[in-house]
């Protein structure tokens, strides 16, 4: 069954929420030296924390996946069959169209012109529509998808967090939205060309490295509206509760937008390193058609300038 586009937009916030939530927050580097320790699971579940953070999409891939594995994600980006670990996210496949139509020439007036036209005022129906998603999402993802069972717990969680946060939330507000607006178009333009063939040429590190520094705008768009995913990094706490050989459990428990989520995060011991289970499950289906020991080719800088929005080209609203 194919899963809504509304309901898509519903979970790719929860996603988010809980790509970000699911971890302790670590230590910072003062020295701004990376320190990856992956030799205990609370370890290995800290640095993808501080990855998430700070917004380095790049480092993040690095460590959540053993190298080999992460070789293979490169060629399987270069060639198109993976955005991993963007795929974690149900809009994945949309992403390049949205931060295209965020960066083109003229994006701040076209999308508040819509916003007008479609929400401003709208608080009650907008509110109605985030009770119902939230009702219809925490059943989809207990029944259908490809969810592991420690997915379906957390998502079904996050996804009644976020519909209550959503009731809530001044989704309306006009002058809110243009700002939003016009801070993501500002961060979608600095990130540079977004397009499928864009993301292949620059390769999974650039592209990473790039969507990071939007995943920031956004968030502190998120947290201008009553969802802090830092208050939320700020009040997790972890504890392992089984390690038997190479396998372990931990246990999460947060506060997201004011709601209580306790979950538990498998993870796996791989030449002597930690890996969340789920992301590895990911990766390698991600990978499938690649082979054992190949190595990726040398990324393709796009043509645009990085720094400048890109050429016209079909894309979709946000």
């Amino acid at each position: 069954m194919p899963m809504p586009p509304v309901l898509r937009s519903l979970l790719a916030a929860v996603a988010v929420a809980g790509l970000l939530a699911a971890c302790r927050p670590a230590p910072s580097d003062p020295d701004g030296a990376a320190r990856s320790d992956l030799s205990r699971p609370s370890l290995a579940v800290q640095a993808l924390t501080r990855h998430m953070r700070s917004g380095d999409f790049a480092a993040f891939a690095r460590d959540a996946v053993p190298p080999a594995l992460h070789a293979r994600l490169q060629i399987a980006w270069q060639a198109g069959d993976t955005r991993w670990p963007l795929d974690e996210l149900p809009f994945s496949e949309r992403l390049p169209d949205v931060l295209t139509a965020l960066a083109e020439p003229g994006s701040e007036a076209r999308l508040a012109a819509g916003f007008e036209r479609q929400f401003a005022g709208a608080a009650r129906e907008l509110r109605a529509a985030a009770t119902s998603l939230g009702l219809f999402g925490v059943q989809y993802v207990e029944h259908q998808g490809d969810f592991s069972s420690g997915e379906r717990d957390h998502y079904a969680q996050l996804i009644a967090a976020i519909s209550r946060w959503g009731a809530g939330a001044p989704l309306s507000d006009s002058a809110r939205a243009r700002d939003a607006i016009d801070r993501l178009a500002a961060a979608a333009r600095a990130a540079g060309p977004s397009s499928a063939d864009a993301l292949a040429a620059a390769g999974m590190e650039d592209s990473l490295t790039r969507i990071g520094g939007f995943s920031n705008a956004a968030k502190a768009v998120l947290a201008g509206y009553g969802l802090d995913l830092d208050a939320a990094f700020d009040s997790v706490t972890a504890r392992l509760l089984v390690q038997q050989g190479d396998r372990a459990t931990v246990r999460l428990r947060y506060e997201l937008a004011g709601s209580a989520i306790d979950t538990l995060v498998e993870l796996e011991r791989i030449d002597g390193q930690w890996y969340l289970a789920d992301y590895l499950r990911h990766a390698r289906a991600a990978t499938a058609g690649v082979a054992a020991g190949a190595a990726p080719g040398p990324a393709t800088a796009p043509d645009a300038d990085p720094g400048q929005a890109p050429a016209r080209e079909p894309a979709a609203a946000p």
